[in-house]
């Protein structure tokens, strides 16, 4: 068990033939790897990537890809909630056939981004207060057990991975530089890679496949809020504390830091929705 961000760094080091004691060297190191591009051991590769990488080659890559710029368009706002959307143009914008749009559609249902309306076809799914609210519950229901449960069985890969994790996104601005309204995708990405990683030992498949829909199902709530600037808050340190409390082993610390960075995001996001 690592209980040291400098020790475990070492040995993620040491993994990529990066050996080195020296903070400052490491620093370097990482920095250097990240202008030469992902690396090998790259943890931040997000769900959405992993989807397109497997799925390019196969039989059903034009409807993957579909749901993928589907999903991240209801994500992202830039579908809104409610929107009908209309075969015949999502077929021009996205440039692919009927029959994947129509296929990438359904797929969305089962994720909840989209509703059918009768035999009409299809609409993104509404927003409401009370649905953010159950949604934050159960959000927070869930990743408690399964934080308790990685921090029980997650090994010291998982415990490196952890770190990873975290440095990525201490890297990445979470702001646009021009306008704070505006969230930057890349760490979006290590963002939601690095709250997956924290739960990824669980020992569930079907846990961790409910708290992946349950994270993009919050975010579009996070990102239809962020037309208002988000109030100044040392984000950096919370992800921080959380994972000292998982490298300690400290699981009712960790869950208790957990739920309050979300509750601290849901307060926010509730007073941005309709009533």
């Amino acid at each position: 068990m690592l209980h040291n961000y400098t020790e475990i760094t070492a040995r993620i080091l040491k993994i990529a033939n990066l050996e080195t004691t020296d903070p400052k060297l490491m620093e370097s190191k990482f920095t250097h790897n990240r202008r030469d591009g992902p690396s090998s051991m790259d943890a931040g590769t997000t769900m959405n990537e992993t989807e397109n990488a497997m799925l390019e080659s196969s039989s059903e890559s034009i409807t993957i890809r579909a749901y993928g710029r589907l999903k991240q368009d209801i994500i992202s706002g830039k579908l809104a909630p409610s929107q009908k959307l209309k075969i015949e143009n999502l077929r021009r914008v996205y440039g692919v056939g009927s029959s994947p749009i129509r296929e990438a559609l359904s797929l969305l249902t089962s994720d909840h981004l989209v509703e059918r309306i009768d035999q009409r076809g299809f609409k993104v799914a509404p927003v409401s207060e009370g649905e953010f609210a159950e949604l934050l519950k159960t959000r927070c229901w869930l990743e408690s057990i399964a934080l308790q449960q990685s921090i029980l069985l997650g090994s010291d890969a998982w415990e490196e991975q952890v770190v990873l994790a975290s440095y990525r996104l201490s890297r990445m601005p979470r702001f646009s530089a021009e306008d704070r309204a505006v969230a930057n995708p890349n760490w979006e990405t290590a963002h939601k890679h690095f709250h997956m990683t924290l739960i990824a030992e669980c020992g569930s498949s079907i846990m961790l496949r409910f708290c992946n829909q349950l994270y993009d199902q919050n975010i579009r709530y996070r990102q239809l809020s962020a037309k208002k600037a988000y109030p100044e808050r040392d984000i950096a340190e919370e992800h921080n504390a959380i994972c000292d409390a998982v490298l300690a082993r400290d699981s009712t610390k960790a869950v208790n830091l957990l739920v309050g960075h979300y509750q601290n995001t849901g307060d926010f996001v509730l007073k941005q929705l309709p009533k």
